[in-house]
């Protein structure tokens, strides 16, 4: 039987048109799949994302380090100071007071005890979680007595909320870049093993009326409840707890 030429014409744009079909139901598939990840999931969507470029760091030595503590236990001065790595008033408190008051004499000489608290609340309505998930990795470099240089490398690769800058990936390639023994780091981080800690911190922080961060409590009173203090207005803080006796 002679296929004539018409039919043929006919048989190869109904295989074209049937794969065209078949393309965009790939394609549509594909897409809805990943809003299924995105929405269901969405620590393997974060998981997805590369690590992309970042800053490094040179770490810091620090003196009367205890985890993410700082200064000595038996100090009349006691400063908690709640934070999450996303919020971009906890970065500039950071690297204008908090950094100059941990190499300080207040801490060296034992007056004053410091204590980071987990308080990752800025992505409470959002599906990526990366302030839980930049304070579950810096709780797995605490485990390796590494807390304040991961801290400072998370800080200083902060980007918008939400945005990937703390992608798992790349929370991985920073602890990665300080050294640190990555089987362990990725073990923790995977396990979120810290996630009970980092809820008391939080709870924590309710408890006293954090409804901000950085709020820094001295000897568990909130001292600048509506700003953040300069380096000098929060050593005028710390002196006068020194001169009353704590």
């Amino acid at each position: 039987m002679t296929v004539s030429k018409r039919e043929t014409i006919k048989a190869q744009r109904t295989r074209k048109k049937r794969q065209q079909r078949m393309n965009t139901l790939l394609w549509v598939g594909g897409f809805i799949l990943l809003l299924v990840i995105i929405l269901i999931s969405p620590s393997i969507y974060n998981a997805l994302k590369p690590a992309g470029d970042f800053s490094t760091i040179t770490p810091v030595p620090y003196q009367l380090v205890a985890g993410k503590a700082i200064g000595n236990p038996n100090a009349k001065v006691k400063i908690a100071v709640y934070e999450d790595f996303q919020c971009p008033a906890c970065k500039g408190y950071t690297e204008s007071v908090e950094m100059p008051l941990l190499t300080s004499s207040y801490i060296t000489d034992g007056l004053v005890y410091y204590e980071f608290m987990q308080y990752p609340f800025l992505d409470s309505q959002s599906i990526a979680k990366e302030s839980h998930q930049a304070a579950n990795a810096s709780m797995c470099a605490l485990e390796q007595d590494r807390f304040w240089d991961y801290h400072n490398i998370v800080f200083i690769n902060q980007g918008n909320e939400n945005s990937g800058s703390y992608n798992d990936k790349r929370l991985q390639a920073f602890a990665e870049s300080l050294g640190l023994d990555m089987k362990a780091f990725n073990d923790c981080f995977t396990a979120n093993k810290y996630s009970g800690d980092i809820e008391a911190d939080y709870e924590s922080g309710v408890s006293l009326g954090v409804n901000r961060t950085p709020s820094i409590l001295i000897n568990g009173s909130n001292q600048f409840p509506t700003y953040i203090p300069t380096y000098e207005e929060l050593t005028t803080a710390i002196d006068a707890a020194l001169q009353s006796g704590g």
